[in-house]
């Protein structure tokens, strides 16, 4: 670590672009050692985490060892916690979790895996736990630990407030950790109370150490890991005070280091526009002043004196960036026509354009980019919405109850078969009265779901204006699987895409550059586009066509970042309201709502609004709302 990263960072950090490159350097370090202790005739001891985080480690090492470069016969396994009460057969259970990823697929001897189950009585607990203590250390004690990082900071199942002296025990699951983990167990009120987990003593006693997180819902927690004080409060924080450890981070995970999000207070930075622009947008909101009102005595107090030394002065800057913000506002976001476009985001020409709007949920349209959406139909562009995956896992059983017996009330009137509508509603009426939590749906069942989710789409597009022959229900192959675990994305998938695209040939393409989204489903439609579109990159209306990434519900663009921010009035925000409402499985209480207690229209409107108020603090025009997007190049992907 860099000298004058040691004054911020208290731990090692090692940033990677991707999720697949860490992923792969971690399963290399756990190989290198498997390897070394073996050819010294040793057994190798792990410590070892379920769940997605994971994933990629695991495949990298199955892989390893199907080709023949790892054998696993000298390593004993731990495994870090597990839910209680749960059988090991449970779809969420970290024993099933981890032969499924693991174990089926290795050489790893059966009597070397000790997992911690989850179907103990109360009184065999206690016993058990010093058991797994007594074994870990007849063993020699473990090698490499592999660790996750919760949203507030919990490594294993160690809540806040956690003693840095536990040791393996039955711990009581918070409240938010209980809703972070709803949409595995599909509800919350499925998920179990409890977890039994090694303590933050027995992780602290492994001779090697490596965190693993990715996505920026676990950026402010790292911060705090990396960069804030030992406190029980902040379970992880213990780390410091281990002499072996490695934390492994994405981009999007390192967002908030000091280092990332404002590393002009930690030494010399390479002053490109999009830096500026974060630099004075960060002393803005430090000062609580307008862009066009910083002077140079702003800068210099505030550690940035440089860029005014290089690029000053104050006031020159501020003029460019008032004037780069204020050319990303419009309200043309087809472009205006007839217009002079060589400041507006998207250009004038052609007009009326064909515009493609992806929605990977058939709700994320009108959540993240509702108001927009409706202004590009309103402009006369020709709008295609295009729907990746059904959303039908996501729909309460008693919605299909609800619309099963309205069939039968309406049976008669319409000449339908009355017989088979009662039969329909009564199966599954009893289907429901036996399904287990987690249990995947019958087929019929998963179709009547989709069916509720496609209804609801369809209606929010007519509310909005967009004709029924400019919907489409891609139903992506790699998302029915019935259950929260996806196939990974494949050939079929993307071909659907590209046939998409290829047929209308769009200007303007609006995608969910989500990737924080903590189910995995907008990133992996996102890699679809992108995969499609490099299959297409060779066709000539691609090189007209514009990307424009909008965010969905779990997290808003950085403002330095954005290309295009498209205000709204009070009536739009109304009609974009009311057309997140048309979905009405979703609404009151979704059934995935990960840890935000909002509804989704509240999410969104609260973020919009709060953009609105940002730009205005800035020095811009006063708007009730704004959507912010971000124009992706996918050209330096093929080259």
């Amino acid at each position: 670590m860099e000298n004058f990263e040691k004054r911020w960072e208290n731990l090692p950090v090692s940033i990677f672009n991707d999720v697949e490159t860490a992923s792969d350097l971690v399963a290399k370090r756990v190989a290198q050692l498997i390897r070394e202790k073996a050819i010294k005739g040793e057994n190798c001891v792990l410590g070892l985490i379920a769940g997605s985080t994971a994933v990629g480690v695991y495949e990298k090492l199955v892989e390893m060892h199907k080709e023949g470069n790892l054998s696993f016969k000298n390593v004993i396994a731990f495994n870090i916690d597990e839910y209680y009460p749960l059988g090991k057969t449970g779809l969420q259970s970290h024993y099933r979790y981890m032969y499924e990823y693991l174990f089926n697929d290795v050489d790893i001897l059966p009597e070397n895996i000790h997992l911690i189950p989850g179907d103990l009585t109360k009184v065999e607990i206690d016993v058990f736990c010093r058991e797994y203590e007594n074994k870990i250390k007849e063993v020699g004690g473990i090698d490499f630990q592999l660790l996750s990082l919760d949203g507030r900071g919990q490594i294993g199942a160690n809540e806040p407030g956690s003693i840095f002296n536990s040791r393996t025990r039955l711990i009581t699951l918070d409240y938010s950790t209980r809703m972070a983990a709803a949409s595995n167990f599909f509800g919350e009120e499925n998920v179990p109370g409890y977890c039994i987990t090694m303590g933050l003593d027995t992780i602290m006693q492994a001779r090697h150490i490596i965190v693993m997180a990715w996505g920026e819902g676990k950026a402010s927690v790292i911060k705090k890991v990396i960069e804030g004080n030992v406190t029980e409060m902040v379970p992880a924080s213990i780390l410091q005070r281990h002499n072996n450890v490695s934390i492994i981070l994405d981009a999007a995970s390192s967002s908030e280091l000091t280092r990332i999000k404002t590393p002009w207070l930690i030494g010399t930075v390479k002053w490109s526009d999009k830096m500026i622009r974060r630099a004075v947008f960060w002393l803005c909101k430090k000062l609580d002043k307008p862009i066009l009102k910083l002077t140079e005595r702003d800068y210099n107090d505030n550690g940035i004196g440089d860029l005014v030394s290089q690029h000053g002065p104050a006031n020159k800057i501020n003029i460019k960036v008032f004037n780069d913000l204020q050319h990303t506002i419009t309200g043309w976001p087809g472009g205006k026509p007839n217009a002079d476009d060589i400041t507006r985001p998207e250009r004038a020409t052609p007009f009326p354009k064909r515009c493609v709007v992806f929605s990977p949920h058939p709700d994320d349209d009108v959540i993240s980019m509702g108001g927009t959406l409706a202004r590009l139909s309103e402009h006369g562009h020709e709008v295609h919405v295009a729907y990746q995956v059904s959303g039908n896992i996501a729909v309460f059983d008693d919605e299909v109850t609800r619309f099963l017996d309205f069939v039968r009330d309406v049976a008669p009137l319409y000449g339908f078969d009355e017989k088979k509508a009662n039969e329909a509603f009564y199966q599954t009426v009893d289907f429901f009265e036996k399904k287990k939590p987690g249990q995947v749906d019958l087929r019929q069942i998963a179709e009547c779901k989709g069916a509720i989710r496609r209804g609801e789409a369809k209606s929010a597009c007519r509310y909005l204006g967009i004709p029924e022959s400019h919907i489409h229900f891609l139903d992506l192959p790699f998302y029915e699987t019935g259950s929260v675990k996806k196939k990974p994305i494949g050939k079929e998938d993307i071909q659907i895409i590209a046939d998409l695209l290829k047929k209308i040939k769009p200007h303007q393409i609006f995608a969910a550059g989500d990737l924080s989204d903590p189910h995995g489903t907008h990133r992996v439609c996102f890699i679809a586009i992108l995969e499609a579109l490099k299959q297409l990159k060779d066709e000539d209306w691609v090189d007209d066509c514009n990307m424009w990434l909008y965010r969905g519900a779990w997290q808003e663009w950085d403002v330095s970042e954005v290309n295009m921010a498209v205000p709204l009035s009070p009536e739009e925000s109304r009609i974009k309201r009311m057309a997140i409402f048309k979905h009405q499985s979703q609404k009151d209480r979704p059934l995935f709502p990960g840890t935000d207690p909002r509804e989704f229209w509240q999410r969104a409107e609260e973020r919009n609004m709060a953009t609105a108020v940002m730009y205005d603090k800035l020095g811009m025009a006063e708007y009730q709302a704004i959507e912010l997007f971000v124009k992706y190049n996918f050209e330096n992907d093929w080259t």
